[in-house]
């Protein structure tokens, strides 16, 4: 099947792309599922735990080894994360949705009610999370309204079994093979 291509062509004969509109691009965007992710730290600064919810995370290199995640420049949260020595990249289960909700509000305490232990790299590692992923940042890019977060990955493992949270056409749901 061929899809129609629509050529604008401006006055001195150069092709021109038309401008994407925000939301058909976020609509568009949607039809990829995508899993779910919490980053997560102990600030430095106060000892406490703080993370977020991250479902644009994917792994770039096996030598060395390396994941990346992307992050609103907005973010209150990275901030506190990137100031910590280790962070640790929680795979979250199907049945996480309300752990993913709490990590993605903005302020309050993100960590009310939730279970967790610390990693090997002394990050927190959540209950019931599919695989936990230890971590360094290497490198950060801007791009656009976000930047993206290349980390070294130095410890990871299985943690629970289930299936994964996904992300489709804006809702979460869940995926068993």
């Amino acid at each position: 099947m061929s899809i129609p291509v629509s050529r604008r062509v401006g006055p001195d004969g150069a092709r021109r792309i038309p401008a994407v509109n925000p939301q058909h691009f976020r609509n568009i965007l949607g039809r990829y599922a995508t899993g779910v992710v919490a980053v997560t730290a102990i600030d430095p600064e106060t000892g406490e735990p703080c993370g977020l919810a991250v479902n644009s995370f994917t792994s770039v290199s096996l030598d060395p080894p390396l994941v990346s995640f992307c992050v609103s420049r907005d973010s209150t949260s990275w901030p506190r994360l990137r100031a910590a020595t280790a962070l640790c990249v929680n795979v979250l289960a199907d049945h996480q949705r309300q752990v993913c909700d709490q990590l993605a509000a903005k302020g309050g305490d993100k960590f009310g009610g939730l279970s967790w232990a610390l990693s090997p790299g002394g990050a927190p590692v959540l209950d019931g999370a599919l695989a936990w992923i230890d971590c360094t940042v290497d490198a950060e890019h801007p791009a656009g309204d976000h930047v993206i977060v290349v980390t070294r990955v130095t410890g990871l493992d299985r943690h629970d079994d289930g299936g994964p949270l996904v992300f489709f056409r804006g809702a979460y749901g869940g995926f068993r093979a």
